[in-house]
This record gives structure tokens, sequence and C-alpha cells, in this order.
């Protein structure tokens, strides 16, 4: 019989006590720095930006005069974007992920499918930019267009919608599907009416973050050819158009102090479209998370 030894519990209890205290100031210490800067960036933006931010800011166009420039023609261009990008990219990328966890079997050719498009979510912006530029601006001959731009911001972000979906609809117990199918529901009204709508907020959660970052690139803007400064409205998908990363991006590289300000005001802008895009996320997401 093995006697407890109290004194060796009592120093691997301390051990693991200390180790504890160490890990929890470690983490504490990297949550506390992050929040810093994000603290210590948000106040320069808004001390720098905020006085640029009035009605005339929204309606007028770029400038040479920074007391003049405004982000009408940047604020509609990235709505016109948004309004091809979710879609295309929603729709194929649901539909992609519905297939491959739904119907597609197991096997090594769609083993590899999955794992090439979970690697494709890290490839550079810039790589998509050229891919755009050789298919939808140059073969399909759509140009600088808004049509490119949201098809070339689709594939961009298409990757990480797949891979969020996934593994939402991988999330779904199997037990509501056979629930369904002893009801004599078919396949497709089983992922209709309960797969669907319960991975809903995991689809949408990884939807808006995409969108969110389509949003804010520059990068495969740049390689199309956008235009930074633009003094008409699009007036149609195939139309010229420039957005506000670009007009930001031009912004900023200007010598003049002022403009560096005027940036500023754009990015208060553009964070507050993001967060009105995450707050209707957050909205949908609880009300069928209360529901399932």
């Amino acid at each position: 019989m093995r006697y407890i030894n109290h004194e060796e519990v009592a120093s691997k209890t301390k051990k693991r006590l200390t180790k504890n205290t160490i890990f929890k100031g470690v983490f504490a210490a990297a949550t506390t720095f992050g929040l810093i800067v994000l603290t210590i960036l948000l106040y320069r933006i808004i001390t720098q930006g905020s006085g640029y931010i009035s009605l005339d800011f929204f309606t007028s166009f770029a400038s040479r005069i920074p007391e003049n420039s405004g982000i009408k023609a940047a604020i509609a261009g990235s709505i016109y974007l948004m309004l091809v990008v979710a879609p295309v990219s929603m729709f194929l990328g649901v539909g992609t992920a519905i297939y491959l966890e739904e119907y597609a079997t197991k096997n090594r050719f769609n083993t590899f499918i999955k794992i090439n498009i979970s690697n494709l979510a890290g490839v550079p912006s810039v790589v998509f930019g050229l891919l755009g530029l050789t298919i939808f601006a140059r073969f399909f001959d759509l140009g600088i267009s808004i049509l490119a731009a949201g098809l070339t911001m689709s594939l961009l972000i298409l990757p990480i919608i797949i891979v969020a979906s996934q593994e939402a609809i991988r999330a779904v117990p199997n037990e509501l599907r056979e629930a369904s199918f002893a009801m004599g529901a078919t396949k497709w009204q089983t992922i209709l009416r309960v797969v669907l709508p319960a991975s809903i907020p995991g689809i949408l959660t990884g939807s808006i973050l995409a969108l969110s970052r389509a949003i804010g690139e520059t990068a495969p803007l740049v390689v199309l050819g956008i235009p930074t400064i633009l003094m008409f409205m699009p007036d149609g998908l195939l139309s010229t158009f420039t957005a506000l990363p670009m007009q930001i991006f031009d912004w900023t590289k200007r010598p003049q102090v002022e403009f560096h300000d005027v940036a500023a005001g754009g990015i208060i802008v553009l964070m507050a479209l993001l967060l009105f895009m995450n707050s209707i996320a957050v909205f949908i997401r609880n009300k069928y998370q209360n529901r399932y």
C-alpha cells in the first residue's frame, strides 16, 4: 500500500498555482498591451479626423485643397462594390460549403479540394488582384469597372466564407438531421429547413468578417488600376469608380499634413461602416441563436 506524501502533493500544487499565476499575468499583459495600442490608435485617428467630419465631407468630391476634399464618389463606389461582393461571395461560398459537407463523398479528391480551399484563405490579396486583372479586366474586357473589382474581391474572400460556413454546418448535431429524415424530409428539405437555420449564426459571423476585409482592401484595387480620384458618381456596374480605401491611400501618400488629417476622417467613416455591418450581423446572429 502506497502512502500519500502530503509534502510532495503540496509542493506540486504550489508549482501548479505558480505556473497558473505566471501564465495569467502573461495573458493579462498581452491583452492590456493590445488594448493600449488600440486606444492610442483610435485616439490619434479621432483627434486628427473628427474636425473634417461634416455634411460637406460626404457631399463633396475629392479636391487638391484639403479643406474642400470629400468622399462622395468614394463612399458611393464602396457601396456599389459591396452590392456585388456580398451576394456573389455568399452565394458561392455557402453553396460550396453545403456541397462539400452534405453531398460530396469522403475521398482523396474532395479532401484535396478542402485542403486547398483552406490554403487559399492565406494567399496575399495582391495575388487575387493579378488574377482579377487577367480574367475579369482583360479576358472578359470589364476594365476598371465595379463589376470587375467586385468579382475580384469576391474571389479574395470566397475561401474565408467557405471555411467558416463549413465549420458552422459541421457543428450542427447529426441528431437534427436524423430526426428530419425520420419525419420523411428529403435531403434538400433537411438542409434548407434544419441545417441552414441552425448554422446561420456561424455563417454570418464568418461572412461579415470576410466582407469587412473586402471593404478595407486596397492592393487588389491598385493592381486593377482603380483611380484614386474621381469627380463623378458611378451610374452602373460597368461604370468606372473609386473606393474609400483608395481615396484614403491617396491622401496618406501626399506630403501635406492636412491631407493626413483628411485621411483620418475617411478612416473614421470606414470604421463606422464596418461597425454598422458588424452590428447587423450580431443582431441576426443573436436572433437565430435564440431560436435554435
